[in-house]
Order: C-alpha cells, then sequence, then structure tokens
C-alpha cells in the first residue's frame, strides 16, 4: 500500500482550546526526534535517513517506471553470482589506482571533496575525442575518474586542494586556480564548473567554523552511526541535502550524503574513520548509471514516452516526476535484489559487515563468501555499467539531468 502523506497538524481535541495547559516538552522532542527534526541526539531513538521508505513511496506512486519482479529476481541471483565470483567486497574500493591508499585524517579530506563534488559529468559531446576528461599517469580519465584524477594531480603539483582552510583563502585559492585543478585535456571544460566552486566555499565554511576545519570530527558527532552521519550532513551542509517534492510529499535521495559515508565505510573496510554499527542502513545512491542498467537488466521498465524521450538524449528537469521516479525505483529495486540474495542465500546475513569473508569447513560450498548489501550491489552494478558503455554495449542511453545531486 502506498505510504500515506502526514495528515494536517490539527489541535488535540483533548486540549481546550482556551486552556493554559503547554505541551510536555519531552514528549515534544521525543516526537520531533522521532521524525528527524531534532537537533539533539538520542541514545534510545537509533537515527534514520528516510531514504528507503520515501524511495518505496515514490515507486508506489510511479506512473512512468515500472519494475519487472520475475527479471528482478533473476537479475539478483545473477548479480550475485557475478559478485562472488570476482570477490567482490570493499577490499575493491582500495585496489583502483586513483583511489587513495593512504588510510589516515588525510584521507578522509580527500573522500570528504571528492563526494562534495561527485556529481554531472556527462557530456552533451557526441565524439568521445572531445568530450572533458583529466589527463594523468599518462592516461585520460573521464566521469567520476575524471574528479579523483584532478584531485590527485592538484596534489601532485602541492596544491593544498582537499583542505577546507584552503578552499575558504579567497586570495590563495582563487576562481583561476580552481581552473587549473579542473583543467580539461580537451577543449569542453568541466561541468557545472560554478557550481563545484560554490560548494567547496560553503563546505568550507562550515568545516571551519562549526566543525574545527575537518571532517573528521563530523564522524566522530556521528558516533559511528551511517545514518547518524548523513542526518548530519544534510543538516549542515545545503549542497548535500538532496530532497525534492513527489506527489505532494517530499523526499529524501540522498546520494552524494550516503555515497559520503560509503566511500568511507569502503576505504577504512568497515574501521577506524568507516567504521559503522547500522552501515546497511544506507541504500543505493540515485544517479543516472543505476537506472541505466537496472533496465538493461530487464529489472526497470519505462513507459512509451519517458523511454523516447531517453533514447532521444533529451533532458529531465531535475526533481520533475520522471526524474524523481527514476531515482526513486532504483533505490527500491536494489532493495528487493538485495532481499532476494537474502532470500536465496541464508548465509549472507552470517557475513561481516565490515566486508570480510565467511569462514566455512566446506570448500566446495564456496568459501568465498562476503556480507551483501546495497553499497556494494550499487558499487558492482555501476562498474559493471562503465564496462558496457566502454564496450559500446549499451541497450539504452543513462537519462540527462544537469544538476548537483548526482
Amino acid at each position: 500500500m502506498p505510504l500515506l502523506d502526514p495528515a494536517t497538524p490539527t489541535r488535540n481535541p483533548l486540549v481546550d482550546a482556551n486552556s493554559d495547559d503547554e505541551a510536555d516538552p519531552e514528549l515534544v522532542e521525543l516526537l520531533r526526534q522521532h521524525l528527524g527534526l531534532s537537533g539533539k541526539k538520542s541514545k534510545d531513538v537509533p537515527p534514520e535517513t528516510k531514504v528507503l521508505e520515501n524511495a518505496q513511496y515514490i515507486f508506489d506512486n510511479a506512473i512512468d517506471v515500472a519494475l519487472n519482479p520475475a527479471q528482478t529476481k533473476e537479475a539478483a541471483e545473477t548479480i550475485w553470482q557475478m559478485m562472488q565470483k570476482k570477490s567482490y567486497s570493499t577490499q575493491t574500493w582500495s585496489d583502483h589506482e586513483l583511489h587513495p591508499q593512504t588510510k589516515d585524517e588525510g584521507t578522509v579530506d580527500f573522500i570528504f571533496l571528492m563526494d562534495l563534488l561527485n556529481f554531472s559529468f556527462w557530456s552533451g559531446e557526441s565524439e568521445e575525442s572531445r568530450r572533458f576528461c583529466i589527463e594523468y599517469r599518462g592516461r585520460r580519465w573521464t566521469g567520476y575518474w575524471s574528479l579523483v584524477a584532478a584531485i590527485q594531480r592538484a596534489l601532485d603539483e602541492d596544491i593544498p586542494i582537499t583542505s577546507p582552510d584552503f578552499w575558504v583563502d579567497e586570495e590563495n585559492c582563487t576562481d583561476e586556480v580552481l581552473r587549473h585543478v579542473f583543467r580539461s585535456a580537451t577543449d569542453e571544460d568541466i561541468p557545472m564548473f560554478k557550481e563545484r566552486v560554490q560548494c567547496m566555499r560553503e563546505a568550507g565554511e562550515v568545516l571551519c567554523n562549526e566543525f574545527g576545519g575537518s571532517f573528521a570530527n563530523c564522524i566522530d558527532d556521528a558516533n559511528q552511526s551511517a545514518a547518524g552521519l548523513v542526518n548530519l550532513v544534510t543538516e549542515h551542509f545545503e549542497c548535500f541535502r538532496d530532497e525534492t517534492i513527489f506527489n505532494g510529499k517530499r523526499v529524501r535521495l540522498y546520494k552524494r550524503a550516503q555515497i559520503l559515508v560509503a566511500d568511507l565505510w569502503a576505504c577504512f573496510n568497515g574501521e577506524s574513520f568507516g567504521e559503522f554499527h547500522d552501515i546497511d542502513k544506507i541504500t543505493m545512491f540515485a544517479d543516472y548509471r543505476i537506472p541505466q542498467m537496472l533496465h538493461q537488466l530487464g529489472c526497470m521498465r519505462y513507459s512509451p514516452s519517458l523511454e523516447s524521450h531517453i533514447r532521444s538524449l533529451k533532458p529531465i528537469v531535475s526533481g520533475s516526476n520522471w526524474e524523481v521516479e527514476l531515482r526513486g525505483t532504483s533505490i527500491w529495486c536494489v532493495e528487493l535484489i538485495r532481499r532476494e540474495i537474502e532470500k536465496r542465500h541464508p548465509e549472507v546475513r552470517a557475513a561481516s559487515t565490515k566486508g570480510g569473508s565467511l569462514p566455512s569447513d566446506n570448500i566446495d560450498q564456496a568459501a568465498n563468501i562476503h556480507g551483501i548489501n546495497a553499497i556494494l550491489i550499487d558499487f558492482f552494478l555501476y562498474d559493471t555499467m562503465k564496462v558496457l558503455e566502454r564496450e559500446n554495449n549499451e541497450s539504452i542511453p543513462h537519462h540527462r539531468t544537469r544538476s548537483i545531486w548526482y
């Protein structure tokens, strides 16, 4: 059943309109905490992001995006088998040559900047050779990897690009310096340069004024709660507040805030700055690649008008019904895939949420069993879609939405 919108607040009939009685402040605060509206921490009320709940609401009310239950179940088994074959775990994150190999507070700053600017890399250029890319270590990097390469290149050039103190120092961190940091190997500039600079300036102010200039202090304030850290980030940093109105209800999608937590968890292998006791509360990260992959797998279906629009490479407005349905339904689809994997493979529940293997005395039973969650499924689907793109095996283009949210 669809989740109903909250009713319009009304006066408590048990309290007379002319009464001098006031609401119990403790009860009010408890209600605010339950609704995620309180800035106070409560040991009795575990933090919730509401992203999965909102995604189900979007799916239940979607008109132009639907799921194929049979194909979703089939895809779940395929994904699981492929992930096991590749021993897909948190370690896979660090295996990429561009991701940080150190595991310290400097790495935390690197990851924060990386996900602060992790949005909108797709190009309108039809020819690949003309698209924005970063030249680094003898290669040309596109998409998300162009951002990581640009950060690494800047650090190699002794530009303190990962320091929030630098972002707010407009005498030394000028727009021209930042243009140099993100300089392209082609004539096409990085998309949304002004918006990226604005995100850096605003986030730098918050970190320097409220968190001692380091995102590590935000992590400390979250008390090892993944959901708590997502809520803290979206509360304090406006450019992470990925929310919109759908069918009369405010919904949260929180792509970059969630992937920030996921990258910390994966980089630190569930330890140190990446230790979260509720990491499974993080959902898939609603962008434009995962819906494309889910459509390729036959899990997601589009109405004729939406599919024609996407195939024609026409832009879709950020916050429009089409865009929200694509993002929300993909979150819910990955959740159904995760549940199906756990249903078919109960041994998954016993695997460590830190990304380790589940030990087994029976080698024939495949001792190389890893835990599963929406994060790892998302990482796997994204990597697979990028491979298909390089091979020109995409069955449908990704949708085109230009925004800071993904």
